[in-house]
């Protein structure tokens, strides 16, 4: 079985220590086998988490948005209200290795947005979920990063629903410097929130991972 924990979304954004804690608690109890393997769901207070491939220049230098080094790969990115993340707890073994996990998140966001007149696509070489543009680019609208320990994941994906794209002005996103961000907003014209699409992602993320006991 899997659970869901929504750990706070707007008014009650979660502060991103805190919800590091949180994971690292549900994390050794799922590795214990104490707990089911469970989907944290949240918006964070604004901040910037920079994993560990992230290179001085790609951080922020004139911003009052605090930088928060971080145990998962991948390089810089932004989080904060008006963005759905989600940090699955789950085992890795019976679902292939971590790079096929990340491919399966992946594919669960574009069916998610595909339900939203979006379409996102896959690129091969880069993670994340992304809409490509006439001209050949393409905006990134969901980012995954994630770390394995004791064959249990941590960290996960941030899906971009309604916020402001200005925080990325201050960083080299993901360490990619030929492509945008974009939003559910933007691409459908709707002011989607993330409370307004926690309940399909949880369901979403259950279709495509839960593992019902024999």
């Amino acid at each position: 079985m899997l659970d869901v924990l929504e750990a706070g979304f707007m008014p009650a954004a979660v502060p991103y220590l805190q919800g590091w804690d949180l994971q690292r608690r549900i994390h050794a109890e799922v590795a214990a086998g104490a707990r089911p393997e469970t989907l944290i769901l949240l918006e964070h207070e604004p901040v910037f988490t920079a994993g560990s491939r992230t290179a001085p220049h790609e951080r922020p230098t004139r911003s009052d948005t605090p930088v928060i080094d971080v145990d998962r790969g991948g390089k810089i990115t932004w989080h904060g209200p008006g963005q759905l993340v989600g940090y699955p707890i789950i085992r890795v073994s019976d679902r292939g290795d971590a790079v096929e996990l990340v491919r399966g998140i992946e594919r669960m966001l574009i069916d998610l947005v595909a339900d939203l007149g979006i379409v996102g696509v896959q690129i091969d070489g880069r993670s994340g979920v992304w809409v490509e543009r006439a001209d050949g680019s393409a905006d990134k609208i969901a980012a995954i990063g994630m770390r394995v320990q004791q064959g249990v994941t941590m960290h996960g994906f941030a899906l971009n629903c309604n916020h402001s794209l200005d925080p990325y002005d201050e960083i080299v996103a993901c360490g990619i410097t030929d492509a945008g961000v974009t939003t559910i907003a933007r691409e459908s014209g709707r002011d989607i929130s993330p409370a307004d699409i926690k309940d399909a992602t949880a369901s979403a993320f259950r279709d495509a991972f839960e593992r019902i006991p024999a």
